[in-house]
């Protein structure tokens, strides 16, 4: 069984938060964890992307420290995650063994060419997230279909404000907890943009 092994329990418990408000947005999705070396590196789709180009696809990404090397890339269900989670949040986690797939799993973002595009205030992006979530509440009828919620919610956060950068990053951002600090960076390579905080990251396509 393949473990990985925290810093400190301070490390531990913020992955299990990570894990709970990935589980908020995405309560069927998957978890890709990545290691290498003493790096981990857990990805979790916040927006799913549409047609072949996966267009709108927002994932979010939280890097940690490890005090054992390991090397793995694979993607387990939130759920099972959580669940042994539930058994109590250690330095040491088992990786639940049953893998699973999911169409994003199959595309990666750049590693490198990122280049710069704007300094965006946290405060801003927090506004962004909630004129979003309230236009996708206010908009959503008492009886809908996952369809017209789905086209909904992709008109709302695939909308690009002033700042160059898709609300759905905003959103995404938000809904991790990765709204820290002052200020965050949003980044450009070809058709990816990255947002980065203290936090997380926040990675669209």
């Amino acid at each position: 069984m393949t473990t990985l092994h925290f810093e400190d329990q301070r490390s531990a418990d913020d992955f299990a938060t990570f894990i709970r408000r990935a589980l908020r947005v995405a309560p069927d999705g998957a978890l890709r964890l990545q290691a290498s070396g003493t790096v981990l590196a857990s990805w979790v789709e916040v927006l799913p992307g549409r047609s072949l180009t996966h267009t709108g696809l927002t994932l979010g990404l939280r890097v940690q420290r490890l005090t054992q090397p390991a090397d793995l890339d694979i993607a387990v269900a939130l759920v099972s995650v959580r669940d042994r989670l539930a058994r109590g949040v250690e330095t040491v986690f088992s990786v639940p063994p049953q893998q699973v797939s999911a169409p994003w799993l199959g595309i990666s973002a750049p590693r490198s060419g990122w280049e710069p595009a704007a300094t965006i205030a946290v405060a801003r992006l927090q506004e962004i997230a909630r004129e979003g979530i309230a236009e996708v509440a206010a908009g959503t009828p008492v009886v809908a279909g996952a369809a017209a919620v789905a086209n909904l919610r992709e008109r709302v956060w695939g909308r690009v404000p002033e700042e160059g950068m898709p609300a759905g990053a905003a959103f995404a951002a938000d809904a991790l907890g990765f709204l820290v600090g002052d200020e965050a960076s949003w980044h450009r390579c070809g058709r990816w943009g990255r947002l980065s905080t203290p936090a997380g990251f926040v990675l669209t396509r």
